[in-house]
């Protein structure tokens, strides 16, 4: 499975310019005027892992297939834009098709760069993306409340267990909290998930700073740590500047020499897609072979079986097993072969979790 992000925020705070780094495309124009991104744009981004040219090394695979994951550039929300503002209800609906949202915050200072608001708070202008989508999901919600209750007045069990699901997440919205801070239980998660609330889903916010901060951070970031913290949500310190001219280099050891001059460890792009991952609870495993070496995406929590419908459908509905050896075991003994000499290669069976780095082989009858 892929792993899909809306890049959202107020006009003019980086985000097609972000979107353009990381996907390495220009399709998103990145111009000072807020709308520049009338229509969402999306590009499919490589996840790097080392582990998969190492598996591919190791396997002498003929080539190597990263995971990818997704962006989509959604042009800026204003406030009012619940209410149709700018060109809110078609912004809106693009963010309810995403998995997550990377929420982009303007943190630096240029007086050349309009601004929607008068001042420099990126606190406040999440609070006013957020509130836009509280609000959109509260209108959402209290419509669908009459038709519930008279159905669940009538006997309808499937009401009474969305109304139930509704009405949780209505307190926190009444509350001033994003859907995703209701208590929902196991059992009702699948309902929750598809009432398709806009304030559900996860958040990360991109602190957008200026090149001099890209490394510390700086004031207004410190704000949107404590911020998100307060909420659970991931937060970054990215600069879509440094990260434009990065993808402007195509020599891996330039492109780690002017991260070393910044005093950066690794890309604004490796720091979301690892921020990702952990807000979404994903997890990757791998298939290796001769022909080619593989990374695939699954939720953390997955069964065999369903790791095996993430490469075909067919696997999954005549699975067998799964042949597995853990990534450190296919390190250590040299590959698959010395693995399973020396007894680390592992017949798992449906019931079987996937866990990250896992070297899986599926066995299935159609």
């Amino acid at each position: 499975m892929g792993f899909n992000c809306g890049i959202v925020g107020l006009p003019n705070v980086g985000k097609s310019t972000l979107f353009n780094a990381l996907t390495k495309t220009a399709k998103a124009e990145a111009a000072n005027y807020p709308f520049c991104t009338i229509e969402p744009n999306s590009g499919r981004v490589a996840v790097p892992d080392a582990r998969l040219d190492i598996i591919a090394e190791m396997s002498k695979s003929a080539k190597k297939v990263p995971t990818f994951l997704e962006f989509v550039d959604i042009a800026g929300l204003v406030r009012g834009a619940s209410k149709g503002e700018g060109l809110g209800n078609q912004f809106l609906a693009n963010i309810r098709e995403v998995d997550a949202i990377i929420h982009v915050l303007r943190c630096f200072e240029d007086e050349n760069v309009t601004h929607t608001e008068s001042t420099i708070d990126p606190v406040r202008d999440a609070e006013v993306v957020t509130t836009e989508l509280m609000l959109a999901d509260l209108e959402s919600l209290e419509k669908r409340v009459d038709p519930l209750v008279k159905k669940a007045r009538g006997g309808d069990k499937e009401a009474k267990t969305r109304l139930a699901v509704i009405e949780k997440a209505l307190a926190v919205l009444r509350e001033g909290q994003p859907a995703r801070a209701a208590d929902i239980s196991d059992d009702e998660k699948r309902e929750f998930r598809n009432l398709q609330l806009l304030s559900s889903k996860p958040v990360l916010y991109a602190c957008n700073v200026d090149e001099d901060a890209a490394a510390t951070g700086n004031d207004f970031t410190a704000k949107v740590a404590e911020m998100a913290a307060a909420e659970g949500s991931g937060t970054v310190t990215i600069s879509a500047k440094i990260e434009s001219e990065i993808a402007q280099l195509t020599d891996e050891e330039e492109r780690r020499e002017f991260l070393d001059t910044l005093g950066l460890s690794e890309t604004g792009l490796s720091q979301v897609i690892g921020a990702g991952y952990g807000l979404l609870d994903l997890i990757t495993f791998f298939t290796a072979g001769p022909k080619e070496s593989r990374a695939w995406t699954v939720h953390a929590g997955a069964t065999a079986p369903e790791a095996a419908g993430a490469i075909h459908t067919d696997f999954q509905r005549g699975f067998i097993c799964a042949e597995t050896i853990a990534y450190a075991d296919f390190i250590e003994h040299g590959g698959e072969h010395g693995a399973k000499d020396a007894g680390k290669m592992r017949q798992e069976g449906r019931d079987y979790l996937v866990r990250d780095g896992d070297i899986m082989l599926f066995r299935f009858n159609v």
